[in-house]
């Protein structure tokens, strides 16, 4: 009995263990920046959105052109009649000695007909129709490219959060050892009675929190690995490994006018913009042309079997149609000014982009600046950190500082350890939005 027991608890113990190695089981990779570019944009959902309304858009393009194909038309029927009586009335021959012609009584009747239009001339409106499908085909391309853009530099950005987040642990781990080492020592001389109590308490105190201020960078952390995850198409419980020499490349940075210039040359958007106020354009002119008639070569065919009464066989024609509606002398006008105003505020919205172009590519190139000068200013900073730690501890052991005193400095030397970490990568962060701003971003 015993022996069974022991065997099934073995077993039970087993079944959890490997339950639960299952279940937390992580795959690891280490992911570059490059890569996490390329997993984004090969994943991303808004961008396969895009791919499809340039599909449409192309389809479009192609019904425009379709309209100068002929239109070809074919019905036919067969019909069951009541019976009716049907005469043909035809003037008496000279020869003939009767008086009325015979009564038909057809019970049924069969027609079928073929008409074709190919259109010759349409006051250009299928010209400019084509035209228009193309410019929005190619606005629509532009506006993929420019979302394109956009997902590169929130994927930089998401890696750049994941990098911080990571950065953290660490620097909080290795503050947290220092200070579980500062309680023990700080242990030992309380028992002996060469450290006050309240002392040693503020040791603990300080461990305590960097216990707290570790769990909170480790929840940031994960939930950046989540979000990168979701970025990529990637398992969520994938644990990623950034590559810290991606995110702290220093470029060489090009005047501000050279910015603004590119920006206003190569921003997708703006480009889109154009191309929409093109097509707005040969909106005027479509509008204006429908006040022109239509012109078309028409053909067709037609076959009729009155069973008794009268049959067409093969009747064909051929000819050329005419049409022109007199209501546009008077309807037209509305439909013009309609796409004049269309046009208009498509001039007024290019002139706004140029505008928000100059603007946002000033706030990215004085953002990068201030990011280089915080460098600067952080590294000084950890530097004095570090010496003040070193000073303050040397004061401390000597007798000539407080436990406070010390405390404060070991704070102070992390965060500034921590203001330096994140400079750096906030720096590559904000020359990305720089290159994004300027419509170069996707080209580097």
């Amino acid at each position: 009995m015993k022996h069974r027991l022991w065997k099934l608890l073995t077993m039970i113990s087993f079944i959890c263990i490997w339950g639960n190695s299952s279940l937390y089981a992580q795959e690891k990779k280490t992911l570059s920046l490059q890569e996490a570019i390329n997993l984004s944009l090969a994943s991303n959902k808004e961008l396969k959105t895009n791919q499809a309304r340039i599909e449409e858009a192309v389809a479009a393009v192609r019904e425009a052109t379709d309209r100068r194909l002929p239109d070809v038309n074919a019905s036919g029927s067969y019909l069951r009649l009541n019976q009716p009586s049907v005469a043909l009335k035809s003037k008496p021959s000279s020869s003939g000695g009767g008086s009325g012609a015979a009564m038909a009584k057809p019970n049924q009747a069969m027609y079928g007909m073929v008409n074709a239009s190919l259109p010759v001339f349409s006051g250009g409106r299928i010209k400019y129709g084509i035209e228009s499908a193309k410019y929005l085909e190619k606005a629509i391309e532009l506006d993929a490219d420019n979302n394109r853009e956009e997902v590169v530099l929130n994927t930089i950005d998401a890696y750049n959060n994941l990098y911080k987040a990571k950065a953290a642990v660490s620097l909080v781990e290795e503050s947290l050892g220092q200070a579980r080492a500062r309680v023990k020592q700080f242990s030992s001389l309380e028992k002996n009675g060469l450290l006050a109590r309240n002392d040693y308490l503020k040791a603990e105190l300080q461990a305590s929190n960097t216990e707290l201020a570790l769990l909170d960078a480790q929840n940031n952390w994960k939930l950046s690995m989540i979000n990168m995850n979701l970025m990529l198409g990637l398992p969520e419980n994938t644990e990623l490994t950034v590559d810290s020499a991606s995110i702290t490349a220093t470029p060489t940075l090009k005047s501000i006018e050279d910015y603004v210039q590119q920006g206003l040359q190569n921003r997708k958007d703006l480009e889109a913009m154009n191309y929409r106020k093109k097509a707005a354009q040969v909106g005027v002119k479509a509008a204006a042309a429908e006040k022109l008639p239509s012109l078309a070569l028409t053909g067709g065919y037609v076959a009729l079997d009155v069973p008794g009464v009268l049959a067409v066989p093969n009747a064909m024609n051929v000819g050329v149609g005419v049409q022109y509606s007199l209501s546009t002398l008077w309807k037209n006008k509305a439909k013009v000014d309609q796409a004049k105003a269309r046009e208009k505020q498509l001039v007024i919205g290019e002139g706004m982009l140029n505008d928000a172009i100059r603007l946002q590519v000033n706030q990215a190139y004085q953002t990068y600046l201030s990011s280089q000068k915080k460098i600067d200013v952080y590294t000084t900073a950890m530097a004095q950190a570090t010496e003040n730690y070193k000073i303050i501890n040397n004061k401390y052991n000597n007798g000539l500082a407080t436990v406070t005193d010390l405390l404060d400095a070991d704070v102070a030397q992390l965060q500034a350890r921590m203001n330096y970490a994140f400079a750096q990568s906030d720096a590559v962060v904000a020359y990305n939005k720089l290159l994004q701003s300027a419509g170069l971003l996707t080209n580097q």
